[in-house]
């Protein structure tokens, strides 16, 4: 179907990075013109043989085109309609050929093809979308408007923390400390009871004495404020130290909700509580048949390169974070209690499972406790891919600070753990703490703070 006299309000020429990260991006941009310059293709051709998330985008994106081109009496110079948007694609072809050669000549030659585009019609806003930074201060000081593609982007400042203060009178704060459920409808005349997202961590406050406060759980279902499961003991030797610890902890112990994603910096105890909640579900409420806790794995640093010996010798360096955890609650916690009992023990018998993520897709996980760490260097596919693989009653935890990330194709904004916190914020089934005071050490919180 060629456009012909369609009007359109704005142009947007993508850069590579944006349909290598979302090949859907194409109907992102409403009733505007959408273009990708010929330099575009070439180089997702590079990628197109890859067994990678970025192959699987390159192939994506040019079936995408070979189906827009494949329509009767479709032409991808002249402008293909999208039918989805109302917008109109089309490929670019430069009228001269740029130079070709040197250290970022594709990056100069698609951004000269925004330039052009841009001078040819002058009446027309041409907007050049690249999730380069680099790229983008190029266009800005050569007159080209640039901005980053939001498409799936998540403001990390106001992600929702899961947890709420609401002021009530003295009597519904002395009901849910005595253990007893506070029905919402009981709230209504002292906050809008329709902004509590399901599973929200409450702190119910006398409105008449602040420091007098007690904690609940949003129960969507129940239609009211739950008391905590959780006490002071906690689980496994490992001990809730502050407000957010308690509600984490308690989420992760809920068997009706299957999802929690935990946001919080280093030192903060989101694997910690992860695998403590972990053991206790599966060993003392044989609640999960198994615990399986995976990461992705990506280097601090440097890679050490090839690794020898079998498969699990050359995951244990990445995997040694998970055994510290495991470690420290054997030994400072539960360990001393277990009649000489180990993890390694459990780890033998099956009932923990260390492993990477580099194999799970195909598989099916029934009745498990996964627990996902270092979720952040996670993208939006990969997370889905892991979620996906749950089966009947598993629960997965994803854990991750989105301000240290390795992995060079997400960023705090886009990375998989901080979409699903947002996207599973309104789901019954889902829950989130963000985590921001540190308890592992107060060299380690003073570091966080300052380097």
């Amino acid at each position: 179907m060629v456009a012909c006299g369609l009007h359109v309000k704005k142009t947007y020429v993508l850069d590579t990075n944006v349909v290598l990260h979302d090949p859907l991006a194409i109907y992102k941009f409403e009733e505007n013109e959408v273009v990708i310059p010929i330099f575009v293709i070439e180089e997702v051709d590079q990628f197109k043989k890859e067994l990678s998330e970025l192959g699987r985008n390159a192939r994506t994106i040019v079936r995408i085109l070979d189906e827009l081109r494949a329509q009767e009496g479709a032409s991808l110079q002249a402008g293909v309609v999208l039918r989805e948007t109302g917008g109109l694609l089309r490929v670019s072809v430069p009228k001269v050929e740029p130079r070709r050669g040197g250290h970022g000549a594709m990056d100069n030659a698609i951004l000269q093809a925004a330039l052009d585009l841009r001078d040819a019609s002058p009446d027309q806003p041409v907007v050049f979308i690249t999730m380069d930074s680099n790229l983008r201060i190029r266009a800005d000081v050569l007159g080209l408007r640039a901005e980053n593609y939001e498409g799936g982007r998540i403001d990390i400042d106001e992600l929702y923390s899961g947890i709420v203060t609401v002021d009530a009178p003295p009597e519904l704060v002395n009901a849910l400390g005595g253990r007893e459920n506070v029905l919402l409808e009981r709230l209504s005349d002292y906050t809008d009871i329709s902004l509590l997202h399901p599973n929200a961590g409450v702190v119910l406050r006398d409105m008449s004495q602040a420091k007098h406060t007690a904690l609940g759980i949003h129960d969507q279902k129940q239609g009211a404020l739950t008391p905590l499961r959780v006490g002071k003991q906690g689980c496994w030797g490992v001990r809730p130290r502050n407000l957010e610890q308690y509600f984490a902890l308690d989420l992760l112990l809920r068997p009706e909700v299957h999802l929690v994603t935990l946001v919080g910096k280093a030192g903060t105890g989101k694997t910690l509580l992860a695998i403590a909640a972990g053991l206790q579900s599966v060993v003392d409420d044989g609640a999960f048949s198994r615990m399986l806790v995976s990461r992705p794995i990506f280097p601090l640093g440097r890679d050490l390169g090839f690794l020898p010996g079998t498969v699990e010798e050359k995951l244990n360096p990445w995997m040694q974070p998970i055994y510290d955890n495991l470690e420290y609650i054997f030994t400072a916690g539960r360990g001393r209690m277990s009649d000489g009992r180990d993890y390694q023990e459990l780890v033998a018998a099956g009932v923990i499972h260390v492993e990477a993520l580099t194999y799970i897709r195909g598989r099916s996980l029934p009745s498990q406790y996964l627990i996902v760490d270092e979720a952040q260097n996670l993208t939006p596919h990969q997370v889905k891919t892991v979620i996906t693989r749950a089966g009947a009653n598993t629960k997965v935890v994803l854990t991750g600070d989105p301000y240290q990330i390795d992995n060079p194709y997400v960023d705090a904004a886009s990375n998989g753990l901080t979409i699903v916190a947002q996207r599973f914020q309104d789901e019954r089934i889902g829950a989130h703490i963000t985590l921001t005071k540190g308890e592992r050490s107060e060299l380690a919180e003073r570091a966080t703070q300052l380097l």
